[in-house]
C-alpha cells in the first residue's frame, strides 16, 4: 500500500495543475508530551458519551422531580443529537481559532459544569438549559478527536482510534450499567448526574499541562478548509451519508431493541441484558475494526462483514425474535462496528490534521441530523401498524445503501485532493 508522501507525488504528476498546499513542519513532540497527550485522548473519550447516556437510566425519577412531560421528556432525549449536529460543524473553526488543546479543555469544563448544573436544577427548563453547554463540550470534542490523533499520531492512526474509541465505547457502557447504582448510593438522581460531572473536570486537568504545546491546525496545513468546501465534495456527502445511516440504525437499535425483545416474550430484565449485549459488544469491536481497516488498502471486505451481520441480525429478529435472541443481538451488536469504521475513514480520507477537522465536522453535523430521525421513525412505524416488522425491514432495508456507501469510500481518495489541493511532493507527511 503506498504511503501519504509517495500518493502525493503520484497524483500531482497526474494532475500538475494541482494547487500545492504549503505544509508546515510535523509538530515536534517529546515522549513525556505525547504520553501526556495519549492519556487526555483516553480520559477524554470516556467522558464523551455520559453526557448523553447517563440521562436515560434515571429518566423516570427526573420527571418526576421535575414534572417533566412526556413531551419534554422527548426533547431532553433527542437534545444529544440535535447538539452533535449544531455544535459539532463549529468545531473546527474553533480548532483553528483557539487551538484544538485549548478546545479540548474548553469542552471538558463545559461539559462538567453542565453536568453539575443539571443536578441541581429545579426545572425542566433549567435541566434542559444546563445541558446545552454539557453536550455541546462533548459534541465539539467528538468532531476534533480524529484531528488530535492526524496532528500528533499520524502513523498510528489505527491504533489510536482503536484505543479511543473503545475508550468510548466502555464510558458509555458504564455510565448506562451505573448511574442507577450511584443514583441510590447518593440518595438521588442528582448524585448520579453530577458524578458525570465530576470525571470530566478530572479529564480536564491533563488538557490544562497540554495548553503550552497548543498548535492550530491550519499552522500546519496551510489552508483553512471550511464547511462549505466538504460540502462541494464527493467524499463529504458520501462520509457524512455513511455516518448518517449507521447512526440512525444504531440508534434506533439502542432506543427500541429492548421493547423488541420484550414484545417477542421476554421480562423486562431479560431484555434489558440482551440489549446490554449488543450494546457491550461495541467494545471488542470497537478495538479491532480500525486496525483491521488501517491494514488494509481497501476496507471493502470490513464493510460488507458488518453490513451482513446487521442485516442477519434484522432479519432473524423478524423471523424468529424469542428463539434466536441470544446471536441477533449479538450480531447487531458486531454490526455497529461501522461506527468506529466511519471515524477511522474519516482519517484515512484525509490528508492533514485541517482536512481531518473540516470532514469530521461537516460528517458529524449532517450525519447526526440524519441520526435523530431513526427512533423517531421506529416508533411511528410501529404506533401506525401496531407490529414490528415494517420498522425492523425498514431497518435492515438501510443496511444496504449504508454499504454501498462504504464500499465507495473503500476506494483511495482524499478530501484535499479532490478539492484540488495537493500537498508538496517535497515535504514530509510523516
Amino acid at each position: 500500500m503506498p504511503t501519504e508522501s509517495t500518493e502525493s507525488v503520484e497524483s500531482t504528476a497526474a494532475d500538475p495543475g494541482a494547487i500545492s498546499a504549503p505544509t508546515a513542519p510535523e509538530v515536534t513532540t517529546g515522549r513525556r508530551e505525547r504520553a501526556l497527550i495519549l492519556l487526555g485522548i483516553v480520559v477524554l473519550a470516556f467522558n464523551l458519551r455520559p453526557a448523553a447516556t447517563a440521562v436515560g437510566p434515571v429518566l423516570g425519577d427526573l420527571q418526576d422531580a421535575l414534572d417533566v412531560s412526556a413531551t419534554t421528556a422527548g426533547v431532553i432525549t433527542t437534545l444529544p443529537v440535535l447538539a452533535f449536529a449544531v455544535f459539532g460543524s463549529l468545531a473546527p473553526w474553533c480548532a483553528r481559532t483557539l487551538g484544538i488543546h485549548r478546545v479540548m479543555l474548553v469542552a471538558l469544563v463545559l461539559a462538567a459544569v453542565g453536568q453539575f448544573a443539571r443536578a441541581e436544577a429545579g426545572s425542566a427548563a433549567v435541566f434542559i438549559a444546563a445541558s446545552v453547554p454539557a453536550l455541546a463540550g462533548m459534541a465539539t470534542a467528538n468532531v476534533l478527536l480524529p484531528s488530535l490523533i492526524k496532528l500528533h499520531f499520524p502513523t498510528q492512526i489505527g491504533r489510536l482510534t482503536a484505543v479511543y474509541t473503545t475508550t468510548l465505547a466502555v464510558g458509555m457502557t458504564i455510565a448506562s450499567a451505573s448511574t442507577v447504582p450511584l443514583a441510590e448510593a447518593g440518595g438521588s438522581w442528582r448524585f448520579g448526574i453530577a458524578a458525570w460531572g465530576a470525571t470530566a473536570a478530572i479529564a480536564a486537568l491533563p488538557w490544562l499541562l497540554l495548553l503550552r504545546h497548543d498548535v492550530r491546525p491550519e499552522e500546519r496545513s496551510g489552508h483553512a478548509i471550511g464547511f462549505r468546501d466538504v460540502a462541494r465534495t464527493r467524499v463529504g456527502w458520501l462520509m457524512a451519508l455513511f455516518f448518517g445511516i449507521q447512526s440512525l440504525v444504531a440508534y434506533a437499535i439502542f432506543g427500541w431493541l429492548a421493547e423488541i425483545f420484550r414484545d417477542a416474550g421476554f421480562s423486562a430484565r431479560e431484555a434489558g441484558l440482551l440489549l446490554a449485549l449488543t450494546m457491550a459488544l461495541g467494545i471488542p469491536t470497537s478495538l479491532a475494526v480500525p486496525g483491521l481497516a488501517t491494514r488494509r488498502e481497501s476496507q471493502a471486505p470490513i464493510v460488507l462483514t458488518l453490513a451482513a451481520c446487521s442485516i442477519t441480525g434484522f432479519v432473524g429478529l423478524l423471523a424468529w425474535p424469542y428463539g434466536g435472541a441470544v446471536v441477533w443481538a449479538t450480531l447487531l451488536g458486531i454490526g455497529t462496528g461501522m461506527f468506529p469504521l466511519a471515524l477511522v475513514l474519516i482519517a484515512l480520507r484525509t490528508d492533514t490534521a485541517d482536512g481531518t477537522a473540516a470532514l469530521s465536522g461537516f460528517t458529524q453535523s449532517v450525519g447526526y441530523l440524519i441520526a435523530g430521525i431513526g427512533p423517531f421513525t421506529v416508533g411511528l412505524l410501529y404506533d401506525a401498524t401496531g407490529s414490528w416488522t415494517p420498522p425492523l425491514a425498514l431497518l435492515a432495508v438501510l443496511v444496504v445503501p449504508q454499504a454501498a456507501f462504504g464500499l465507495a469510500l473503500s476506494r483511495p481518495r482524499t478530501l484535499e485532493r479532490e478539492l484540488g489541493l495537493r500537498q508538496d511532493p517535497t515535504s514530509s507527511t510523516s
